[in-house]
């Protein structure tokens, strides 16, 4: 039933494209240039720049890369045992904001068996192309047993702590809203796994948990200057969201959602609930947003603090512009870039980096 369901959304999103909300159609931002940094990268994930100006991305399919300044790609040994399935695999990668002083970095990884699989969070240091040091952080409880909707996105807070996005698993989408489990929700950990006093506090609330009611978090983003994490997420058949994330906020996953089951039926009757939170943007149809960044860089100006998220089916960076906490327009970036973008990440020299999802996966470098 779960891959049938999804036929269905590829149907239903594919039908999409023909109906997204008017946005402008030049770029906004004038000239730019691409490079293609690196090609041949088998479904690339995530993408994180070394101190040094080399690359690490991560490929769902099991691998670590390591991608020098000539473009030259060697595999990292000393990745951990990866379930690879469905929308499983090896996923998200960030550096700890000190890592020039302690080299720690963190991924995110499908763990287990098709029958029970768990969503799993690491840290290890990268030393002469292995990851060495690897320490378990996280494990989201319960098992499940489906293939999708890990969440997986992670981002340090200004304070050092790390949030982490956990999927619903498709089929548990209630689960969302039980405080018990860490399925959909967002964590938040110490760097060493540990868990902060100063986490909100749910009744028989699992470890860690910052916030519920989340389906599948796919973009997490913490802005320094505002001092606001943000988040966006897939919806179902339309409801794909941005979010700012309060801690011990309920985001209303499903008891409130734009979207339709892929059915056409409404998964609930609510469009309001008391407690639940809006969301700063909704997207539907589904543009499937698959991560996010605040810009703060100094190669774009004109981008200084707008929201840009990847997309999966509209095939363009989501440029949103807000103005006080509030959404004053949006824009489709970087369209001529034909295909699936998978992740977006900033550069030391505020270049974009973004990654193209698919067999032969690239590295595209966007810089003046």
């Amino acid at each position: 039933m779960t891959f049938n369901l999804y036929l269905q959304k590829a149907l239903a999103l594919l039908v999409s494209i023909f109906a997204l909300p008017a946005l402008a159609v030049d770029e906004p931002i004038g000239a730019f240039q691409v490079e293609v940094r690196a090609s041949g990268l088998n479904y690339p994930w995530a993408l994180a720049e070394l101190p040094d100006g080399r690359l690490l991305v991560t490929e769902k399919t099991g691998a670590l890369k390591l991608i020098d300044q000539q473009g030259q790609v060697t595999k990292v040994s000393g990745v951990p045992d990866v379930f690879v399935k469905g929308q499983g695999g090896l996923m998200d990668l960030v550096l700890h904001p000190q890592y020039a002083s302690n080299g720690w970095l963190y991924i995110s990884y499908a763990y287990g068996n098709a029958e029970a699989n768990h969503l799993r969070v690491m840290r290890a240091r990268l030393q002469e192309g292995r990851l060495t040091e690897s320490q378990i952080l996280f494990t989201a409880m319960p098992a499940k047993a489906t293939p999708v909707h890990y969440g997986a996105r992670m981002a340090f807070l200004g304070d050092g702590s790390l949030v982490i996005a956990s999927g619903d698993g498709f089929d548990y989408r209630e689960q969302a809203q039980n405080p018990a489990s860490h399925l959909g929700k967002l964590i938040r950990l110490n760097d060493d796994g540990s868990v902060p006093p100063d986490n909100p506090v749910f009744s028989d609330g699992a470890d860690g948990l910052y916030s519920l009611g989340h389906r599948n978090p796919q973009g997490l983003a913490w802005d320094p200057i505002r001092k606001r994490l943000f988040a966006n997420e897939h919806g179902p058949a339309g409801g794909d969201e941005i979010n700012q994330i309060v801690a011990g906020k309920n985001y209303g996953w499903p008891v409130i959602t734009q979207g339709k089951d892929y059915s056409g039926a409404n998964i609930s009757p609510f469009r309001d609930y008391p407690g639940m939170q809006h969301p700063l943007v909704d997207w539907t149809p589904s543009v499937a947003p698959s991560s996010l960044v605040v810009y703060r860089g100094q190669m774009f100006p004109e981008l200084t603090g707008d929201l840009l998220s990847t997309t999966l089916v509209s095939h363009d960076v989501r440029r949103v512009v807000l103005q006080q906490g509030a959404v004053v327009r949006q824009d489709a970036l970087f369209s001529a870039i034909a295909g699936r973008l998978r992740d977006i990440h900033i550069g030391a020299q505020g270049q974009l980096y973004l990654l193209s999802d698919g067999e032969n996966g690239k590295v595209l470098e966007i810089r003046r």
